[in-house]
């Protein structure tokens, strides 16, 4: 019985895919109908499956991306409509499998207009900040997504808590140890996750750099070299103001490196030491600090050596040096363009080999982790706790800096301690 359901179904399948007794479109098929031809794919649990059509000697494509229906996908509010929401995050919704964005949150009446109308947001689902409250009201909205200004992260978190919603905070989480905690109790206290945006952990690249570190594929991780730097321009810019950004290079994207390191071992560190060094007569430096390079000593005993600066030409690169190979990765920390390479020995020579990965957009699978989380009832990846690791580390790299004097950091036993499970596969 369960065979003959099986052939009804397919045939079923076959018929609503334009395949008949004739074939496709009409054109005869010499083939067993019960044996579509790959290009058809099958529909299973909804989703639909090709069979590979390359011989196994080559590298197999992706699948369909199988998205769920828009009315099925997890609602966000996305508070704060600057660059990176406009350029980066809304944009990553269309290539989202789980998450879709329903509201928007801006200081700007105009502008939040403007995108609405993009991306199809009623106007009774935008919102000014100091209605964020209204958001409880909102029974689309599930996660609110706050990409505002650091220092203001605290008491946007805290009032999308208050309204019932989970929350994506983008990194920094805050500019003090204080604030992170803040945030942490307010999301506990109001039953609702809290996810700190590290889109590192979820890059594929990323991803298999530090599968590669962990399993044992490099030989003992001993060495880790970071470095992520950028040119910034008009000192005007929130970023370059202290009350809004709450430091320099080191929280926007030094901690891209402190917190890849961190990943990368599962480890916490116990020692910091750090220079710090700006230009007295740049106006961009008046506020936040340049020129940051700070080591980090984790228990194993491997070193990460760090930097990041506001005043030179951008590069993003990150090196884990095993005992028995070492990988590289060019465009580290970029939104995009990550290219990653293994050297090793082989055959008396080194070899470096190129790894390939497919390209996928960070901030998507960023959206789909948290999705996945709301709908599963799981804990993200990188919540509050890790956000709040980090900006203390970062205290303690000032305070080496200041001092020039290695800080000694509470030990922290085990892997893993701040963050969740693995995500789900896609």
């Amino acid at each position: 019985m369960a065979g003959t359901e099986d052939g009804v179904s397919r045939r079923a399948a076959m018929t609503s895919l334009g395949v008949g007794a004739l074939g496709i479109g009409g054109v005869a098929l010499a083939q067993d109908a019960s044996r579509p031809p790959v290009d058809l794919g099958t529909v299973r649990g909804g989703n639909v499956l090709f069979p590979p059509p390359q011989a196994n000697s080559e590298a197999q494509p992706a699948p369909p991306p199988n998205a769920d229906a828009p009315a099925d996908r997890v609602g966000f509010a996305i508070v704060g409509l600057g660059k990176l929401a406009l350029e980066q995050v809304l944009p990553a919704f269309a290539q989202a499998k789980h998450a879709r964005p329903v509201a928007l949150v801006s200081g700007s009446p105009i502008k939040m207009a403007a995108v609405a109308k993009q991306y199809g947001i009623a106007p009774d689902s935008c919102y000014p900040y100091a209605d964020m409250a209204r958001l409880r009201d909102n029974p689309a909205v599930h996660v609110v997504y706050v990409i505002t200004p650091n220092a203001l992260h605290r008491q946007h978190v805290i009032a999308a808590a208050g309204a019932g919603k989970h929350v994506l905070c983008e990194k920094p989480m805050a500019p003090s140890s204080s604030d992170c905690h803040a945030m942490i109790e307010a999301c506990r206290g109001a039953d609702v996750k809290l996810m700190i945006a590290y889109r590192m952990q979820y890059q594929p690249h990323a991803r298999e750099a530090i599968r590669l570190a962990r399993s044992g594929a490099l030989g003992s991780v001993t060495l880790m070299d970071m470095i992520n730097n950028q040119n910034q321009g008009d000192p005007a810019q929130w970023r370059q103001i202290k009350a809004l950004a709450g430091g320099g290079s080191l929280p926007d994207v030094g901690l891209y490196c402190l917190n890849t390191a961190r990943a990368v071992l599962g480890e916490e560190p116990v020692e910091v030491s750090a220079q710090i060094w700006s230009p007295t007569d740049d106006p961009r430096f008046r506020e936040v600090e340049d020129n940051v390079a700070f080591t980090l000593r984790f228990p194993s005993g491997a070193i990460a050596n760090c930097m990041s600066s506001y005043s030179t030409h951008r590069i993003s690169r990150l090196k884990l040096i095993g005992g028995d190979a070492w990988a590289e990765m060019e465009h580290a920390f970029d939104y995009q363009g990550q290219d990653l390479r293994v050297t090793r020995l082989v055959d008396g020579k080194d070899q470096t080999a190129e790894t390939s990965i497919d390209v996928k957009n960070q901030f998507a699978l960023e959206l789909d982790h948290m999705a996945q989380c709301v709908r599963k009832n799981l804990l993200p990846r990188t919540p509050g706790e890790e956000g709040a690791q980090d900006q203390r580390i970062m205290e303690a790299i000032y305070e080496a800096a200041r001092t020039g004097r290695t800080v000694r950091l509470a030990a922290v036993p085990g892997r893993d301690r701040f963050r969740g499970p693995e995500p789900l596969p896609e």
